[in-house]
């Protein structure tokens, strides 16, 4: 049978639970570590989740790349549509008119008037560009005639339901009547502008806040028509096999359709906001790392009252032969218990935390009425979470680096003792 090293055996008997100062300063050093580990663990997995879903929203509801011609609305879309389709990291492409509107839902104690914005969408083509014809949670997606899809969070501000009327007023048409306004003081006469009539076909989830409080859908015709754009769209959206890949693809596409064309990516639209995601992850990494090295200190303190209190057993050890080493690596080993336990327990909590994490939000909700992730804020509408492994082997693997460091200075004192001083007062 394989016996452990004498320091080693010395470690683990000196931490054996007693009812000492010691044993409860240990004790809190090995708390410390664990509630350390936790926290790390559960923060950069919630932002690491919180990154994917964002990420998934943003291409689930945009299209990877947009063609738009400089200065001027796309009158050939259906060329620009071909040659783009004939790229070999393009799944699909199709005309989109997208812009704000006025809609207001007439009521009998008065309409309620919004600002979201119109997406015009093929209802053939689209639906490989965009999944928001197959994100409806009430009603269907047809678009035939004049009917329209709202978003979820808009629905409900509009107290709006599939069957219902909404009236539409492009800015074009809001922009006549300002100016039919400013040239009543003439004495003309006043021309009568209408809104458009749409009925609620349906009620979409995209899945995000921002996008279910801001966007309604209708069919392209539709768009075109409160547009004043006769036979053409605002741009073209491209769907990519590989979303990663889009700046390479909108270098080739940009080469192919010439200087006339502006070609965007969706990260250049919307990238910014998973920037401000990574970068505040590494921050928030960076700032509980913190809470490492102070459950560190209390490692440190507890190795130096160790030293102190076992002096005379030091003192024998040294007149008994061993080496300055084997006394260091006696005093060090025990940090590496700590940190290892302290680690293990910390990474266990840590997994169950994020595995229960939404069912800890809802008991405090009913509990307290403290809503803690308000999907008004965050666009969602549970906590997301994903566990990536390097993200926990760094987090686990710094923090047990952190507690060994922490024991090196009592250790390399414990070892610098003599015989002769360590039991002189015994």
């Amino acid at each position: 049978m394989m016996r452990l090293p004498f320091e080693w055996m010395l470690a683990l008997r000196y931490l054996r639970p007693k009812r000492t100062f010691v044993s409860v300063i240990t004790l809190i050093a090995v708390i410390g570590v664990t509630l350390g580990v936790t926290v790390l663990i559960v923060v950069i997995a919630v932002m690491t989740g919180f990154g994917e879903q964002l990420r998934e929203r943003l291409l689930g509801f945009n299209p990877h790349l947009t063609v738009r011609r400089l200065g001027a609305n796309l009158t050939e879309y259906r060329d620009v549509v071909e040659r783009v389709s004939r790229n070999p990291g393009v799944i699909a492409a199709a005309p989109m008119v997208e812009g704000p509107v006025l809609l207001e839902r007439p009521a009998e104690g008065g309409s309620m008037v919004l600002t979201p914005f119109v997406r015009g969408v093929d209802q053939v083509a689209g639906r490989d560009v965009t999944a928001l014809l197959d994100k409806i949670r009430l009603g269907t997606n047809d678009l035939r005639g004049n009917g329209i899809l709202l978003g979820w969070e808009l629905a409900k501000e509009l107290d709006a339901r599939p069957g219902d009327l909404v009236n539409i007023l492009p800015p074009g048409l809001a922009q006549r009547m300002l100016t039919q306004a400013r040239r009543n003081s003439d004495g003309r006469t006043e021309e009568a502008f209408l809104p458009t009539e749409f009925v609620v076909r349906g009620i979409f989830d995209a899945g995000f806040y921002e996008y279910n409080v801001a966007y309604v859908a209708t069919s392209l015709s539709n768009a075109q028509d409160l547009y004043s754009l006769d036979d053409a769209v605002h741009g073209v959206m491209v769907m990519l096999r590989d979303p990663m890949a889009a700046a390479d693809v909108r270098r080739e596409l940009a080469l192919e359709l010439g200087p006339e064309y502006r070609v965007t990516t969706w990260m250049e639209e919307k990238g910014e906001i998973l920037e401000a995601v990574a970068v505040e992850k590494k921050v928030m990494f960076i700032v509980l790392f913190f809470v490492m090295i102070v459950a560190a200190f209390g490692i440190t303190s507890t190795l130096i009252t160790f030293v102190v209190q076992k002096t005379r057993e030091i003192g024998v050890l040294k007149a008994l032969g061993c080496t300055r080493w084997q006394v260091s690596w006696l005093f060090l080993s025990q940090s590496v218990f700590v940190g290892v336990i302290g680690v293990a327990s910390g990474f266990a909590l840590g997994m169950l935390a994020v595995r229960y994490r939404n069912e800890f939000l809802e008991l405090m909700r009913r509990t307290t009425g403290l809503e803690l992730f308000p999907a008004s804020i965050y666009g969602f509408g549970q906590l997301p979470a994903r566990i990536d492994a390097m993200d926990v082997g760094l987090i686990c693997g710094s923090a047990l680096v952190i507690c060994v460091l922490a024991g090196v200075l009592p250790a390399w004192n414990a070892g610098r003792l003599q015989p002769v001083e360590a039991l002189r007062h015994e």
